[in-house]
């Protein structure tokens, strides 16, 4: 399932993939691959981008 919420939070503080994956310590690969659905990231990466975003772990990662 596509991570429309985190590409929606990226692109609200005009950060592409690369520089929000530059912030949190991961490539740029790996955002693309979050916000695709196709990659379960880590609860440790999961906390750094949102805290990157000023979101909380329920608006970016809980399924509805």
């Amino acid at each position: 399932m596509k991570n429309i919420r985190l590409k929606m939070a990226r692109i609200e503080h005009d950060l592409s993939q690369g520089e929000l994956a530059e912030k949190v310590g991961v490539t740029r690969q790996t955002i693309g691959l979050i916000e695709l659905g196709k990659y379960n990231p880590t609860l440790n990466l999961c906390i750094a981008i949102c805290k990157t975003l000023n979101k909380t772990l329920d608006e970016l990662f809980w399924e509805e």
